[in-house]
């Protein structure tokens, strides 16, 4: 299990990993905001667990940074790679606070989740599409430019042709050109 990181620089909130995503993975970003989770959420004073993805094996999903889930998760998904789980602990200031939690939490409660990022997408309709249409694009790229090189090379023939047929009539110019010296000469 990983150091516990201080997210918020006042305790408010508290990210412990407890398994790494590859170093590769990626984030959620302003080109992929939306994310896929699995969690559980635990009551930090009781341990008792007051709601989970793990029982149905449901995924949650929500865009990160826009107030749809509590503040701690707003700020904790951010800085977590695809494949990543962490224990997210949350003072009630970055959880529900003293009003609006559900009624199996008590007002005023510090909670504990253990959160797996399991994707990140795009907004529908964004520009970047899914990753069969950027395969297709990328494709239709490669062949626009197999076809640009094909025809820089036809025309790299063609002045090569070109320059050969120009030499060759010069070169047949310089040979008649002897032959008529020669022929003048022996006549005199």
């Amino acid at each position: 299990m990983g150091d516990e990181i201080d997210i918020t620089g006042d305790g408010g909130v508290m990210k412990t990993i407890v398994r790494s995503g590859k170093a590769d993975a990626i984030i959620p970003t302003g080109d992929l905001p939306l994310v896929d989770v699995h969690y559980e959420g635990i009551l930090a004073a009781t341990g008792e667990v007051f709601d989970t993805t793990h029982e149905d094996n449901s995924v949650f999903s929500f865009e990160v940074g826009t107030g749809t889930v509590i503040k701690a998760w707003d700020i904790a998904v951010k800085t977590m790679k695809v494949g990543e789980v962490a224990k997210i602990t949350c003072k009630p200031e970055y959880a529900y606070g003293s009003a609006g939690s559900p009624p199996e939490i008590p007002p005023d409660s510090t909670l504990v989740f253990e959160v797996e990022l399991l994707a990140c997408r795009p907004r529908k309709g964004s520009s970047l599409g899914s990753a069969s249409e950027e395969r297709a694009r990328l494709e239709e790229l490669k062949k626009q430019r197999e076809i640009a090189a094909a025809a820089k090379e036809e025309e790299k023939k063609k002045r090569e042709e070109a320059k050969a047929a120009a030499a060759a009539r010069i070169q047949a110019k310089l040979g008649s050109k002897k032959v008529q010296g020669k022929g003048k000469g022996k006549a005199k």
